[in-house]
């Protein structure tokens, strides 16, 4: 069985440019921004990207990827935070405001995502955002502060059709009015 080596610290420094870099093209000019063009944004050659990222798919989903695994960080701290005494409902309300920002920040990252196709398997920090997220609805549930028939998809539902084209100041509307919604 074949071990993967450990990057040398300029090649962890390149990989992070490549995904910085590629992201930030992703949100400016869409998916359909160039290999090459991402390579000279990040001031590095076209040969470094592909050795990182052999494919516009790879690059993709590591960025994707690495949205998640924001993500579930957050998630994990708002269930540490509600381990430690904080309201579940509001830790809920705030990590529902920072994915609606987020997503609304990075919808270009959304459509690039959904241009992954079936080949993309779901990450393990998915998994571990997705438990976290349970935690944290069972512990408001469970307190009387959180609506009794709430659901990790729901919440998935709600973010996916919210107002995240819109303005700030629409969003944060939305988020006012489905707010009683989630919690009696």
């Amino acid at each position: 069985m074949h071990v993967k080596q450990p990057l040398r610290a300029d090649a962890q420094r390149n990989r992070a440019r490549i995904l910085e870099t590629a992201r930030a093209q992703i949100i400016e000019h869409g998916p359909d921004v160039g290999m090459s063009e991402i390579a000279s944004t990040a001031g590095l050659a076209v040969g470094t990207l592909y050795r990182h990222f052999p494919t516009k798919t790879d690059l993709v989903a590591a960025v994707v990827t690495e949205q998640i695994e924001r993500l579930a960080d957050a998630t994990e701290a708002a269930w540490g935070r509600v381990e430690t005494g904080a309201p579940a409902s509001e830790e809920l309300y705030v990590f529902l405001c920072r994915v609606v920002e987020a997503a609304a920040d990075s919808g270009a990252l959304k459509v690039a995502a959904q241009t992954l196709g079936t080949g993309f398997a779901c990450p393990p920090a998915a998994v571990r955002g997705t438990a976290a997220l349970r935690k944290i609805i069972g512990a408001g549930q469970g307190s009387g502060s959180i609506r009794e028939d709430l659901t990790v998809p729901d919440l998935y539902l709600l973010v996916a059709t919210g107002p995240l084209d819109h303005p700030k100041q629409t969003r944060e509307r939305w988020l006012e009015l489905i707010r009683p919604c989630l919690l009696p």
